[in-house]
């Protein structure tokens, strides 16, 4: 098998778990590392590296004297997602960048205009696609057993206190982190939800931030009603409770119901009967509640890489959760009911 050689790019705690799921894939050698702070690209070096990789401290510096990289991994703050992407697939390399795929809506039709017109691919972090729960819960829902879903609850409770921003400056500020709760930890809950219930025609939502006033410019709580072509579905989410519960996820449909809570899915029919499916957690750092299945997802970018074909987390793909994210945005900052066909 041809040696593929990978770039981390931003070598913080996200960036263990790529790591560690690259160290996995046969055929794969991290060939650099790269961060403004050189003691996190050393530390990430010494423990994922292969006694050969590079340290470098810019995206510039790097692109120098790595002449052929084949893959970088974007693990960055937000704001850097989509020109630190742009720059790559300019210099022939593939991406797979950490969510979201950008935090405003012409940095994202740019990066689609972008990708669509190169020969290199670009998947986003979406790895909840990959759970053994939400796999199972699609292939019930398809069957068409339970009937058509007529509605949806999603609810994220976990935790982000004062000292998880104080170790980043530029988490809570609107112009890095371009939101809150919403945009990163509880988008990956609304993108299932998307790929349940299919593309959003109407949204209205509210935020507030309750417990770090003054101290964050972003949402630690939001509430949104989301009207789909046949269903309706509420959404709730907030970092200001006090653990880091499992993400519920509950589809009605005209036949029965089901619902993901963590690894568990349970599924009722029509009859009032009850079944439970159980999955394995393949948690990296202690984080089964993020969604655990980044080695599979990752995975599957390499194979499809060398397959020459799709995965479930190119960049396409992402549109429609994207946008409602915007959406969701936009209706709680003007207080007003948006609707889809008016973009």
């Amino acid at each position: 098998m041809e040696l593929t050689n990978v770039g981390i790019i931003g070598c913080g705690n996200i960036a263990k778990i790529h790591a560690k799921a690259l160290q996995a894939i046969d055929g794969v050698s991290i060939a650099a590392f790269v961060d403004i702070d050189l003691v996190k690209a050393r530390s990430l070096a010494v423990t994922y590296g292969n006694g050969k990789s590079k340290l470098y401290a810019s995206f510039d510096e790097m692109i120098k004297w790595e002449k052929r990289l084949d893959a970088l991994h974007i693990c960055t703050p937000h704001y850097l997602h989509v020109p630190m992407t742009i720059d790559a697939l300019n210099h022939g390399i593939n991406v797979f960048m950490e969510k979201p795929p950008a935090i405003k809506r012409r940095e994202f039709e740019e990066l689609l205009t972008r990708a669509a017109g190169c020969d290199r691919r670009v998947a986003v972090c979406f790895q909840n696609r990959y759970n053994g729960s939400f796999i199972k819960a699609q292939e019930i829902l398809r069957s068409g057993r339970l009937g058509r879903p007529i509605g949806a609850k999603g609810i994220v409770t976990w935790n982000r206190g004062r000292e998880y921003y104080d170790a980043a400056a530029w988490k809570g500020t609107l112009s890095e982190e371009g939101g809150g709760v919403l945009i990163n930890q509880s988008i990956h809950t609304l993108d299932l939800m998307v790929l349940m219930i299919g593309e959003p025609v109407q949204v209205e939502a509210t935020f507030s931030n309750h417990r770090l006033k003054g101290r964050i410019e972003v949402e630690d709580t939001l509430e949104a009603f989301i009207r789909f072509a046949h269903a309706d579905a509420l959404f709730y989410a907030s970092n200001a409770y006090a653990d880091d519960s499992p993400i519920l996820l509950e589809v009605v449909c005209e036949k029965g119901k089901l619902r993901i809570e963590g690894n568990t899915l349970t599924v009722w029919n029509e009859a009032g009967s009850r079944a439970k499916y159980e999955f394995q957690t393949a948690a990296l750092n202690r984080k089964a509640y993020w969604g655990d299945s980044h080695p599979a997802c990752i995975a599957d970018f390499y194979n499809g890489l060398r397959e020459n074909r799709s995965t479930l987390v190119e960049l396409a793909s992402v549109k429609d959760t994207f946008s409602l994210v915007m959406d969701i945005y936009e209706s709680a900052k003007e207080n007003r009911v948006v609707n889809r066909k008016e973009k």
